[in-house]
């Protein structure tokens, strides 16, 4: 099968690349394993939240201002982020993801543990602080579903109570209620399945009751509404007489995978092919360097070949990078590393703080070409967590290079494909 493009990951990263040459009129297929970071997101996005220092960021554009040469965000260059930044958001909401924030500002969201975190971009409907505790004058409802044990309602309220009173209460539903036949089954996805239509209506009412009982201003729940019919999380907050934000919960994330399915879906919409539950197990490169084509477990001798490659695979938690006790890797292509050269330097003795493996990754070029050998792989570019760089983790970057970097390779490869075109 042959293809203009080939991506290997079906994360953000991806489907962001795949999204934007498949827009352009390029026949795009991913290869994708399975399961990506979207169905751990918080529903919220960072793009730098940490300095060098640990200091929360409050102006981003200007905080990558002041980062090294060897960043994505540095190759990528001042100029072309601050125009790729401005459509973000239009980007996604092409895709059908309505999505608030501020490159110039970071927000505040609220972790499942209570901890606020700063972020660049959430989901419509999602809790978003000016600064840490402040989300509204007045008392604050938490409402949690009985039984639902992956949302901590005392955390949050310790986490609020610095600003405001809180009151914690519990509503359920005879739906919900015939998940519990085991703790198994009372999960986000599990939850967020059963609520919606008329269900949505009585868990409003319930709520409402709740804010007549309490005198509560603003209201806090389990981000576990949600459906690609429909939007009831969106009506439930019309029907709710106060404002009702979402709080993530625990993985697996509603909103995450709610982002993942729908701009899968999308994707597909617009003529692009997604190869899910599938794994590359080997690459053909030609004697010039060029990667000619890759095979898969499920399409066995059957090769995809394509013009161009993006190696889009994720780090140590997708096995897009592989750590034995002597080295750290990249499995399909072998492609040159950026690591600590001695084992007993990649972690920090304190568990608490920076380690040095978190930043390994696929060596790249400014133009995020890979290399073999010291050798430019020139048809083949790395994108999001699998290249080295940075440490999505301490900087609270993760979702902003998987974008940002996605765009850019893509646009690049859009430059090259149009040339062909005149």
């Amino acid at each position: 099968m042959k293809y203009d493009t080939i991506i290997i990951g079906g994360g953000i990263s991806g489907l962001v690349a795949g999204i934007t040459l498949c827009s352009a009129g390029q026949k795009v297929g991913i290869v994708s394993s399975g399961q990506s970071a979207l169905h751990f997101n918080s529903g919220s996005m960072e793009l730098l939240g940490h300095d060098g220092r640990g200091n929360d960021v409050d102006n981003p554009c200007e905080a990558i201002k002041l980062l090294p040469p060897s960043h994505p965000y540095s190759k990528i260059g001042a100029a072309t982020m601050a125009a790729m930044l401005a459509d973000v958001k239009d980007f996604f909401a092409r895709a059908g993801i309505k999505l608030c924030g501020d490159e110039h500002h970071n927000h505040y969201r609220i972790t499942p543990m209570g901890a606020f975190r700063p972020a660049w971009l959430s989901l419509d409907g999602y809790a978003m602080f000016d600064r840490p505790a402040h989300l509204a004058d007045g008392t604050i409802l938490i409402v949690n579903i009985k039984g639902f044990i992956d949302f901590y309602p005392e955390f949050i309220r310790h986490a609020l109570e610095t600003s405001n009173y809180c009151e914690i209460r519990e509503i359920s539903h005879p739906k919900i209620e015939r998940l519990r036949k085991s703790a198994s089954e009372m999960r986000p996805t599990n939850i967020s399945a059963v609520i919606n239509g008329d269900v949505v209506k009585d868990i409003a009412s319930d709520i409402n009751s709740l804010i007549e009982q309490t005198g509560a201003d603003a209201v806090i729940m389990p981000a576990v509404v949600g459906s690609l019919n429909g939007h009831p999380d969106a009506e439930l907050r019309q029907r709710v007489k106060k404002p009702l934000y979402y709080a993530p919960t625990m993985p697996i994330s509603v909103g995450g995978m709610h982002m993942q399915i729908t701009l899968r879906q999308y994707f597909r919409s617009i003529g692009g092919d997604y190869f899910l539950g599938d794994t590359v197990s080997s690459a053909v490169i030609d004697d010039d360097g060029h990667v000619c084509s890759i095979f898969t477990d499920n399409l066995g001798d059957t090769p995809l070949e394509a013009d161009d490659f993006i190696l889009a695979s994720g780090s140590f938690i997708s096995h897009g990078l592989l750590a034995t006790y002597e080295k750290i890797c990249e499995p399909i292509f072998g492609l040159d590393i950026e690591a600590p050269e001695n084992r007993a330097d990649w972690c920090s003795p304190d568990i608490y703080s920076q380690h040095p493996y978190m930043s390994a990754g696929v060596a790249t070029d400014n133009m995020f070409h890979p290399s073999i050998q010291g050798r430019p792989v020139r048809n083949l570019f790395a994108a999001g967590s699998v290249a080295s760089g940075c440490d999505p983790l301490h900087e609270q970057s993760g979702a902003g290079v998987a974008i940002l970097t996605a765009m850019f390779i893509a646009r690049e490869i859009l430059k090259t494909y149009h040339r062909h075109d005149i």
